[in-house]
């Protein structure tokens, strides 16, 4: 919070370069299906709106691979973004050249241009200087209000903040940082972290972290199983990190010398493979058969959870407690929404499945915050700097 947001600097009639995050998911027909990162950045748009700024915003959309790609265009956006702001939105079919240059030349205050897709070239994700500098010569000054790519270092997002001065955050920016540092860095106790999803491979350094910072952890999901692995279980077919096994056991060792209580399932909803016509059965975590796998929690281990859950007064989630987007298997997942949203603790929801899951459950309004980036806010979790935060102009 030692950096500079939009309202500390002075935007009054200048152009804005801002960067946002429009990488928003298309139904079957090629209609957006969720705006919500849209919906998150309209604080910042209308702030400066209302200081009469002309504002140029810029986002990526998919992963193009640096070639240009219709499905993968920005155009949609700008016609919801108009509707959204009550306000017409000028689209331009390129990020760079004459015609950009001539579109921001000819801008009048209070106008609104959206440029295309960024990673259209691969010198966005390259951090390319000259693509960076391209960038910054249509603006005055810079504003990133892209939380979901904070964890890059891109010319977007770090590479123009060598060129334009000042670079502040947006509300949005600001918003993440406030309740992440609400939830782990003066946390009211007790603090509770719940992981899922598949894999612990991506969330060993998160683990190492939160061991030290938290009061109680909860793990699910497929990840809980190499956990359950390393204390003897036989998990039959059920997803394992055999590699991970041992750094699985240091950190149960870890935990107990911290002195932290680390909850794992105590039963599974069980099939002989990934598919929704599969046969399930629920049994205790010791009794599944060798064919067979674990695909959800059962509801033993959500009465558990909930237990766990039910004096916390700070939680923070990232990951599903199993394979949620399959009606069989998705109650495990179902049920900890309603009991962390029926929570009277604060809560924070870290971006992907996990939001997905709460917005199906029509829980979200119940949240304290749903973060809008995944790996963004897996790297917070983690204790890393990120580079589109460190990049932005120190308040000193």
């Amino acid at each position: 919070m030692n950096k500079l947001f939009v309202d500390d600097i002075d935007v009054k009639n200048k152009r804005v370069l801002v960067r946002v995050d429009f990488n928003v998911p298309f139904d079957s027909l090629g209609k957006i299906s969720d705006d919500t990162r849209i919906r998150a950045v309209l604080p910042t748009i209308n702030y400066l709106l209302d200081e009469d700024a002309k504002i140029i915003l810029i986002s990526h959309m998919g992963r193009p691979r640096g070639k240009k790609d219709p499905k993968l265009s920005l155009a949609p956006v700008a016609k919801r973004l108009q509707r959204l702001l009550q306000k017409d939105v000028l689209f331009i079919k390129d990020c760079r050249g004459d015609e950009v240059q001539q579109a921001v030349e000819k801008m009048q205050s209070g106008d609104v241009i959206l440029l295309e897709n960024l990673r259209f070239y691969q010198e966005e994700e390259a951090n390319a200087e000259g693509f960076s500098k391209q960038l910054a010569s249509l603006a005055e000054v810079f504003v990133n209000d892209a939380f979901a790519t904070a964890h890059r270092k891109h010319a977007s997002n770090v590479g123009v903040t060598k060129f334009l001065i000042p670079a502040a955050g947006g509300f949005l920016l600001k918003k993440e940082i406030t309740y992440f540092e609400k939830a782990m860095e003066n946390p009211v106790r007790p603090l509770v972290a719940i992981l899922g999803g598949a894999k612990v491979s991506g969330k060993i350094e998160v683990l190492k972290n939160l061991v030290t910072r938290v009061d109680k952890i909860i793990i699910g999901g497929g990840m809980a199983f190499t956990f359950l692995k390393s204390q003897g279980y036989e998990i039959g077919k059920s997803l394992v990190e055999e590699n991970m096994i041992d750094l699985a056991r240091e950190i149960l060792e870890a935990a107990k010398k911290e002195g932290v209580k680390l909850y794992l399932p105590v039963d599974a909803v069980i099939a002989e493979e990934v598919n929704s016509r599969a046969v399930t059965k629920i049994v205790p975590i010791q009794e599944i058969p060798p064919n067979w796998m674990g695909l959800d929690i059962g509801p033993a281990s959500t009465t558990l959870f909930a237990q766990v859950l039910e004096n916390a007064k700070t939680i923070v989630w990232n990951g599903p407690m199993g394979v949620f987007e399959i009606d069989a298997f998705s109650r495990g997942t179902f049920a900890l929404v309603n009991i962390v949203a029926n929570s009277y603790a604060m809560t924070i929801v870290g971006g992907g499945d996990t939001d997905v899951a709460v917005h199906r459950v029509g829980e979200s309004y119940k949240i304290s915050y749903i973060s809008t980036g995944g790996g963004a806010f897996l790297e917070l979790l983690e204790g890393k700097e990120l580079p589109g935060i460190a990049a932005l102009t120190s308040k000193r």
